[in-house]
């Protein structure tokens, strides 16, 4: 399934099923075809998306972290350069869920609902 959020205050946010059923999660909406966060919502709604990122970042962090004391325990004497090369890319929920952070800050200024699958 693919969400496509609208408001009257911007342009249309798209997000891939799995991502927009975490952040419909997260803010404490059903993930589902059709919803609605309404403007009365959207302050806790922000402040649930900011919490879960700042967790997210914490864990992010404390994985580098330790993975890098294991590295450094593994080839203490090892100079070369991490590159990341060999890693893929991780999109961090800051990254899937500024768009929609974005549209609801604009639609609360506006006093707009923002709605889905309508």
């Amino acid at each position: 399934m693919i969400y496509k959020f609208k408001s009257k205050a911007c342009a249309d946010v798209i997000m891939l099923g799995p991502n927009g059923d975490r952040v419909l999660g997260l803010i404490g909406k059903q993930p589902g075809p059709r919803g609605i966060i309404e403007v009365s919502q959207m302050p806790a709604a922000l402040e649930a998306l900011q919490a879960a990122i700042a967790a997210d970042e914490a864990v992010r962090a404390e994985m580098l972290k330790s993975a890098a004391e294991h590295a450094d325990e593994a080839n203490p004497d090892d100079d070369k350069e991490d590159t990341g090369a060999s890693r893929a890319p991780v999109v961090s929920l800051r990254q899937r869920a500024w768009p929609l952070i974005d549209m609801m800050q604009r639609a609360l200024a506006e006093q707009q609902a923002i709605v889905w699958g309508v």
